[in-house]
């Protein structure tokens, strides 16, 4: 039997097709079932960026079958951490919440080549912030 996981993180962009696509399945891969993951976007798209797709099979990660979903209230209350990616005002604020913006380019409209270092900045990002929630349970 699995314990609850130690936090709860939301990702959130525009068009939850690229960058929260990319964070949340590095979140997913490298944490497991220890953090509870979600994404979402204030605009969703049609589908997550065939680029960003491509890039993390590349990094061995599976993000084919996501699918952009709308940012909902409570998507934001049920995580512990909220980490906006270019979304701004969109993003309800509520006390106890860590809230961190991560200034990202937009891999949207780019190819693969130019969306490889968006992804490993995404990926530098993830294991710090796995660290921090780590050592926030250690405390």
């Amino acid at each position: 039997m699995s314990s609850a996981p130690l936090a709860s993180v939301l990702f959130v962009c525009v068009h939850n097709a690229g960058r929260s696509q990319m964070a949340a399945g590095f979140l997913t891969h490298l944490a497991g079932d220890r953090i509870e993951v979600r994404s979402a976007g204030s605009i969703p798209g049609d589908q997550v960026n065939p680029a960003a797709v491509e890039a993390m099979k590349e990094a061995g990660v599976d993000i084919s079958a996501a699918k952009p979903k709308i940012l909902t209230t409570e998507a934001v209350q049920a995580s512990d951490y909220v980490i906006t990616m270019g979304c701004g005002d969109a993003c309800p604020i509520f006390p106890g919440k860590t809230y961190l913006d991560w200034a990202l380019e937009d891999p949207a409209d780019k190819g693969v080549d130019a969306v490889r270092p968006i992804r490993d900045e995404i990926k530098t990002r993830i294991e710090a912030l796995i660290a921090e929630i780590d050592a926030k349970q250690d405390a």
